[in-house]
């Protein structure tokens, strides 16, 4: 499994573990690599989940579909990013999203139980996986109660301000890449896709944002935190 380890180096669930530990860890954890096509799913929503994911190669959305056929993406997840551990720790583990492959994708499965366990080896490793798992689970309900926030917001501009404003902090850079694109960005956040693409345009000519495609950059702050307050 060598030509896994750079990607599984940048994961969360891995952190401050021997790189030269990889091979071993994954063979005790169960581990095993699926491949999937196109809009293929991964898992639909009802289904149990026994496994946590890690995307490889391509990319997937985790999204919540109603019962008249309307989707709503709550996430885009590429390589290195994990998927199912919120579900895998819930009681019954029965999914409430349905995850699908936005191009072929390779993704790494870990059983759930040989993360929160240790094995009779005492590996090293195991200890640390626990505690990481509880750490990425603490950051998923932050990053939950964003989402929230921007779902109540009524304005079409406070929604957008909170997102972009959310984005630039979190990448920490002067000019950010968002990986949605503009259908997905408005699914993201619950608008009409023409009326939040005019809104776009309309802050880009009062000189409040700039962008190019999915490279954006805040050219007055100040004046998008107004529309926080």
């Amino acid at each position: 499994m060598n030509n896994i380890n750079e990607i599984i180096a940048t994961c969360p669930l891995f952190g401050s573990i021997d790189p030269t530990d990889y091979d071993h860890m994954l063979r005790c954890l169960g581990a095993s690599v699926k491949e999937f096509n196109d809009n293929d799913y991964v898992f639909l929503s009802d289904m149990i989940i026994e496994q946590v994911g890690i995307v490889l190669e391509g990319s997937v959305e985790i999204i919540k579909e109603s019962l008249s056929g309307h989707r709503h993406i709550i996430a885009v997840l590429g390589p290195g990013n994990l998927f199912g551990e919120g579900i895998v720790c819930t009681k019954d583990r029965r999914s409430a999203v349905s995850v699908r492959t936005r191009e072929h994708v390779k993704i790494l499965f870990i059983p759930y139980l040989k993360i929160m366990t240790t094995c009779a080896h005492g590996c090293s490793f195991h200890h640390q996986i626990i505690y990481n798992m509880m750490h990425i689970l603490g950051e998923k309900n932050n990053h939950l109660t964003h989402k929230m926030e921007i779902l109540t917001l009524k304005g079409m501009r406070e929604k957008l301000a909170t997102y972009l404003i959310s984005e630039q902090r979190r990448q920490n850079k002067k000019l950010f890449y968002i990986t949605l694109n503009r259908n997905e960005l408005a699914e993201y956040l619950n608008v009409s896709r023409p009326s939040m693409s005019r809104e776009l345009a309309r802050m880009k000519e009062e000189g409040i944002i700039d962008y190019h495609k999915n490279c954006f950059s805040i050219t007055n702050m100040e004046q998008l935190i107004d529309y926080l307050d």
